[in-house]
């Protein structure tokens, strides 16, 4: 199983700022985008996750613009399992454009929050064997 999902989109109009360059706000957007690719390419939706009372809340987030996506490019959306630890899961990621270039690199930390009380939780064992088989 792989340790990383390709994520393809488009820059839309409305994503873009004044200058024709995507919105630096935007990115978070892309990241969460991938992440949810990524947990369902290997079977997991983060829908069913919540419906067995599980919610997954970003705690930290960076991201280091290396050049501007602009409109109308093709991205691709790099979301890269980085460690599961406890009651964290982290995942980096790379975004390029159509010519291969890095734009934009970011990581993430989740955690694993049970619904009904508001605490973090330890992952559901379907999330421990997924890793594992990473």
């Amino acid at each position: 199983m792989m340790k990383y999902y390709d994520l393809n989109l488009r820059v839309r109009y409305a994503e873009t700022d004044q200058m024709g360059v995507v919105y630096h706000g935007n990115y978070a957007q892309y990241f969460e985008m991938g992440r949810v690719e990524w947990l369902r390419n290997k079977g997991i939706s983060y829908k069913s996750m919540e419906e067995k009372g599980i919610m997954l809340p970003v705690v930290s987030l960076t991201m280091n613009y290396k050049r501007p996506a602009r409109y109308d490019d093709e991205l691709t959306v790099r979301t890269i399992f980085k460690n599961l630890e406890s009651v964290k899961i982290e995942f980096d990621y790379e975004i390029y454009n159509q010519s291969n270039e890095l734009l934009t690199i970011g990581s993430s930390v989740l955690v694993f929050v049970d619904v009904k009380t508001g605490r973090p939780t330890l992952p559901p064992d379907y999330i421990k064997e997924l890793v594992e088989q990473i």
